[in-house]
């Protein structure tokens, strides 16, 4: 079995896409964690300067950033 993946996620309370993301991945037993630009600014300096989105979702997958919620892509990613 492969190694876990590192994910991030950068969300805001106020994002349905975020949500439907973190219930995805909830269904699927994939752990991550959660950087939340509305409450923690360095989260957002974290979001806009290291990885170039100003955007949630925006998701981390060992350093692969796929903005917005794309379950195909995940997946791949996942190697689901």
């Amino acid at each position: 079995m492969s190694p876990a993946k590192r994910i991030i996620i950068f969300t805001q309370s106020t994002c349905p896409p975020c949500h439907a993301l973190k219930d995805y991945l909830d269904q699927k037993g994939v752990q991550y964690e959660v950087r939340d630009v509305g409450s923690d600014q360095s989260a957002v300096q974290e979001l806009v300067n290291t990885y170039k989105s100003r955007t949630t979702p925006t998701l981390v997958v060992d350093g692969e950033v796929i903005v917005g919620f794309d379950p195909e892509r995940l997946d791949q990613l996942l190697g689901q």
